[in-house]
C-alpha cells in the first residue's frame, strides 16, 4: 500500500491524493505539515530533507515533490489512462504541471494566503488585489487554450489537469470578483463531475 505524508488541505498534497483516487490505488495518508508538525522530525527529514509535504512511500521507494509524485504514479500505474503514451502529446499535458507551480501558483498563492490564512489586521489589500488581477490575466491564457479542447492535455482528462485542477478550486472558492472565463468555467464544471475531484479537492478552504 502507498503511504502519503501530508495534510489533506494542502494544494500539493491534494495532487497526489487525487491522482491515487483516479487510479483506484490503495493508500494510507499520515497527517504532516502545518499544525500537525512531523516534518521537522529527524525521521521525516530522512525521508524528505526539505521538511515539506507531500512525501510518497511506494513499498520502500520514497519520493518528494508533488508534481514528480503525480508523474511517477501516472507512469507506473496509469498508462493508457492518465499517462499519455505518445511523447509529444504527453508533453503538451505535462507542461501544465510545471506552469501551475512556476507561473500560476506564484500569482494565486499570495491572494489565497492573504484571504484565508492571514489575520484581518495583517492583510495587505493592495497586494491581494494585484494578485487577483495577475491571476485573472493568467487564466485568460488557460481560457484561450481550453477554447480548442476539452481538457488541458487534449480531449480527455489526463495528468495535465491535476495540478491546475487543485489550484482552480481555490480561485473559484475565494470571495473575490472574477472575470467571466467561459472555457475555464466549463472545464471546472467538468472536473466537478469526477468523484475523485469532489472527494479530495472540493472542501472548505483552510
Amino acid at each position: 500500500m502507498l503511504v502519503i505524508w501530508g495534510r489533506d488541505n494542502s494544494v500539493n498534497v491534494q495532487k497526489a491524493l487525487w491522482c491515487c483516487e483516479e487510479l483506484a490505488l490503495a493508500y494510507r495518508r499520515i497527517n504532516a505539515g502545518g499544525a500537525f508538525g512531523v516534518v521537522d522530525s529527524p525521521s521525516y527529514r530522512r525521508l524528505n530533507p526539505n521538511a515539506l509535504v507531500p512525501t510518497l512511500d511506494d513499498n520502500g521507494f520514497v519520493l518528494w515533490e508533488s508534481n514528480t509524485i503525480v508523474r511517477y504514479l501516472c507512469a507506473r500505474y496509469g498508462r493508457g489512462r492518465l499517462w499519455i503514451e505518445d511523447p509529444q502529446a504527453r508533453a503538451l499535458a505535462d507542461r501544465w504541471l510545471d506552469w501551475m507551480v512556476s507561473t500560476f501558483w506564484p500569482a494565486l498563492g499570495p491572494l489565497f494566503r492573504g484571504i484565508i490564512r492571514t489575520p484581518a489586521a495583517e492583510r495587505n489589500l493592495r497586494a491581494e488585489e494585484e494578485a487577483r488581477v495577475r491571476t485573472a490575466d493568467l487564466l485568460r491564457i488557460v481560457d484561450e487554450h481550453l477554447s480548442k479542447q476539452a481538457y488541458l492535455g487534449g480531449d480527455a482528462f489526463s495528468m495535465g489537469d491535476i495540478a491546475m485542477g487543485c489550484a482552480i478550486w481555490r480561485w473559484f472558492a475565494l470571495p473575490i470578483e472574477r472575470p467571466p472565463l467561459r472555457n475555464v468555467e466549463r472545464w471546472f464544471e467538468a472536473l466537478q463531475q469526477r468523484r475523485a475531484y469532489c472527494k479530495i479537492v472540493i472542501r472548505p478552504l483552510t
